[in-house]
């Protein structure tokens, strides 16, 4: 029995690592532990193997030829297939090939299967041939937009960025789609197949793209680079960094120092949290550059220390339960998060770039907490991401009660960065199990049954697992050259004082250290040690709100199963009500970690299941709390309210759902560049600068007032509402109504209704802004003296 005394005292006794969240300096020994190489382990059958087969099938799916259109239509070859749709037909086109070069080698590791390889070389054959055409060292695929909506090469924006001609904004850099972002997927792809298997090819087709690169910020002023970089980059830093890594050329190490976006990056280094409204996905990679740059450069205690700061940060104060985070791609203000449940929760690029940068910090300074998040992660968002039916993707994984996932489909028409993350993510799933210290102590991180080879003791082991639907997992040394090391299994911090560890069926006594069980002994072939898990079930709370909890059985989230996903969800969400709640959670299938609740859920009762593997399912993570006495007043509320959606219902002349199609459609809707959103549960509509959008609405005679629905943790917006063309009013929005949507009423004067049946309303921003989004119009009739 691991005790919670040892857990304390041990803490000193294992040789690797030190201080938790300690600062990383130049003196140190930057680099401690690495995993066994991805090759070197095959995944034994669970749901990780079947993630990994069913990824195989989409990569072999695709045709490079069609990734490669634009590369060989702007290079001034003949394309040999037509270009995919989505995102690939944008001006971002090109990140996908990228990702899929990544995923290509992973999948090759991962399986050994040679067609992987071949076509990753086929795919930098026709990127060297493109560019020794262009002959500038530029190579891509990515676009820009002309002011007439036209796609051409993207080429020529970086010519007007050295000539000190920059626009540049969150996504937009002189009219591409974030391209740094995608050069530095171009980079990652083209160094991965380098590294896996020696192709000289890849890494000089990365240096002439990095090296054009590097002419366009040598003509930049220091404030014309941080211009910039206020346009997303990816882990362009990374990049360059790994390519110092490579090479040992000096330049690479100067530019990854000087890809560092200062407004975000110098804060962190200084410990600072200031995350709040940043895009996420726009921030985890420069942070995993930092990372790699602290690695390569022996040692550089300011990107260390904003690595950790961040990582602190975002999984202590920005993350869901399942390990996600961000609302609508975006940062909330620390600890709110139970204020942002939504459908629009956690992207998978977000976790997946936060699983890499974990990586990064546990090899600096092995610790089992760090795992802890990353199997948190990898189980309960990485694992929804995937439809094993179909090898789909999601983009978001939505938390909101009754929301379904959103997949890719087979027309291969999305190509979402989340498709391009996905298809790495799946291709890895035994990368990080097991990790080889530099004092020669064997750890197990994550308990995914695999076997492996272990080059160092001339070993085969083989984990052996129904974790996490079973407490025990158990390593046994198959081969080994019989020898005294230390073998440290992860004991999760849930566990608490209740792992047990055995070796060889018997139990022993570990040195507990840093959330580790460290059995040392000379080992020989034939010996296994078993560690059991505790799998209790228990509530946590959503980080700054102690009454939204969510249930987890050891590392899994569990969910109230609400139905198919094709069956629309319209009742409350569910609650949970009652003192010992937990004891309302009754077993149904322990071995699948199944459950049903009796009598403490409302409205009612249901099945509770591991979120993850509701793919097709609608699903509830988090539940507000109450006792007997406050759920009466809840329902009282409710009720309340219901009954005033009642009487405006019942007074209502005509109603728009803005967003959805079929009403759109019979409401005459005409727009410009305007665009139809869902946010929790809401469908609407919003029209950007310079845009607007238009509808036809039925009225009658008398006083009437036209209700919008706004969302009101909206950041600033300004515009006006016509009627008939006449403006009737201005609508200023800016966090008007935190957490919550709420309804604006404009009095409509009778002198533009009257001898009407039908009006046109229509939304218009004002310069430099965007309108709404508006989640719905409403004509009602209004009572005497009624304005609002």
């Amino acid at each position: 029995m691991v005790s919670r005394r040892e857990m304390m005292v041990g803490a000193a006794a294992l040789a690797v690592g030190g201080r938790a969240g300690a600062a990383v300096g130049a003196g140190d020994a930057v680099v401690r532990a690495r995993p066994l190489p991805l090759g070197a382990v095959r995944l034994r059958p669970s749901d990780q193997a079947t993630a990994v087969a069913v990824n195989r099938r989409y990569l072999l799916r695709l045709e490079p030829d069609r990734l490669l259109h634009n590369v060989r239509l702007y290079a001034g070859l003949t394309p040999k297939a037509p270009i995919y749709g989505g995102w690939e037909s944008d001006t971002i086109a090109g990140h996908t090939l990228g990702h899929y070069l990544s995923a290509l080698v992973l999948a090759w590791q991962q399986g050994g299967d040679a067609e992987m390889r071949r076509r990753a070389d086929y795919i930098v054959d026709e990127i060297a041939a493109a560019q020794a055409k262009r002959g500038t060292g530029y190579v891509g695929a990515l676009g820009r937009k002309t002011k007439d909506g036209a796609i051409v090469d993207g080429e020529a924006i970086f010519t007007e960025i050295a000539r000190g001609e920059i626009t540049s904004g969150g996504f937009d850099l002189n009219g591409s789609w974030s391209p740094l972002y995608t050069v530095h997927k171009w980079l990652a792809g083209l160094l991965d197949v380098h590294e896996a298997w020696g192709n000289a090819r890849a890494l000089a087709v990365a240096e002439g793209l990095a090296g054009y690169i590097e002419r366009v910020f040598a003509a930049l002023s220091p404030a014309q680079v941080q211009t910039v970089l206020g346009c997303e980059y990816g882990g362009l830093n990374e990049s360059y960094a790994e390519l110092y890594a490579r090479t040992g050329a000096p330049r690479w190490l100067r530019m990854a120092r000087l890809i560092h976006d200062d407004k975000v990056l110098d804060p962190l280094a200084r410990g600072e949290d200031r995350l709040a409204n940043l895009h996420a996905n726009t921030q985890v990679p420069k942070l995993i550059g930092l990372a790699r740059l602290h690695e390569v450069s022996g040692g550089d205690p300011a990107a260390a220390r904003a690595a950790r700061t961040f990582w602190d940060a975002v999984v202590a104060h920005h993350s869901y339960v399942i390990g996600g985070n961000a609302d609508r791609e975006y940062f909330t203000a620390p600890d709110t998060i139970a204020e942002h449940i939504t459908e629009q929760t956690c992207e998978h690029c977000n976790t997946y770039n936060m699983l890499k940068l974990t990586r990064h910090l546990w090899a600096w300074q092995p610790d089992g907490a760090l795992f802890d998040y990353y199997e948190r992660a990898h189980l309960n968002h990485v694992m929804a991401q995937q439809d094993p039916a179909t090898g789909g993707f999601t983009y978001m994984t939505p938390l909101m009660s009754g929301a379904a996932r959103e997949f890719s489909t087979s027309a291969d028409d999305a190509f979402w960065c989340c498709v391009g993350s996905g298809m790495e993510s799946h291709a890895k799933h035994g990368d990080s199990i097991f990790w080889e210290g530099g004092d020669g102590t064997f750890y197990v991180n994550l308990y995914t049954p695999a076997d492996a080879d272990w080059a160092t003791r001339g070993a085969q082991v083989t984990l052996d697992t129904r974790y996490p639907f079973e407490p025990e997992a158990t390593l046994t040394f198959t081969r080994l050259r019989r020898g005294r090391f230390a073998v440290a299994l992860r004991v999760p911090g849930w566990a608490g004082g209740d792992a047990r560890v055995t070796v060889n069926g018997e139990p022993v006594t570990p040195v507990v250290a840093h959330g580790y069980a460290v059995v040392t002994r000379a080992w020989r072939a034939g010996d296994r040690i078993a560690i059991t898990l505790p799998l209790a079930l228990r509530l946590e709370p959503a980080p700054g709100d102690a009454r939204t909890v969510a249930v987890l059985r050891g590392p899994l989230v569990l969910a109230a199963d609400l139905g198919a996903a094709e069956t629309p969800w319209d009742d409350p969400d569910p609650a949970l009500v009652g003192g010992d709640l937990l004891a309302g959670f009754v077993a149904t299938d322990a071995a699948a970690a199944r459950y049903a609740t009796r009598g403490v859920l409302r409205p009612g009762d249901r099945a509770i299941v591991p979120f993850y593997r509701q793919y097709r399912r609608r699903s509830a993570v988090y539940f507000r709390r109450f006792d007997a006495a406050e759920w009466a007043r809840e329902e009282a509320n409710f009720t309340a309210e219901q009954a005033r959606l009642r009487d405006v219902a019942a007074r209502s002349v005509d109603v728009m759902h803005l967003g959805e199609m079929q009403p759109e459609r019979d409401h005459g809707l005409t727009s410009a560049s305007s665009y139809p959103v869902t946010y929790r549960g809401r469908t609407g509509r919003d029209a950007r600068s310079g845009g607007w959008f238009e509808c036809t609405m039925a009225v009658k005679p008398g006083p009437l007032l036209l209700q919008a629905s706004y969302w009101g943790g909206e950041r600033p917006r300004e515009f006006d509402v016509l009627v008939d063309s006449v403006k009737v009013a201005t609508q200023h929005l800016n966090n008007d109504a935190p957490g919550r949507f709420f309804d604006v009423a404009y009095p409509l004067p009778e002198a533009l209704t009257r001898g009407k049946a039908k009006v046109r309303i229509r939304i218009v921003p004002h310069d430099g802004s965007t309108a709404g989004p508006v989640f719905g119009l409403r004509i009602y009739t209004a009572r005497p003296g009624e304005t609002v």
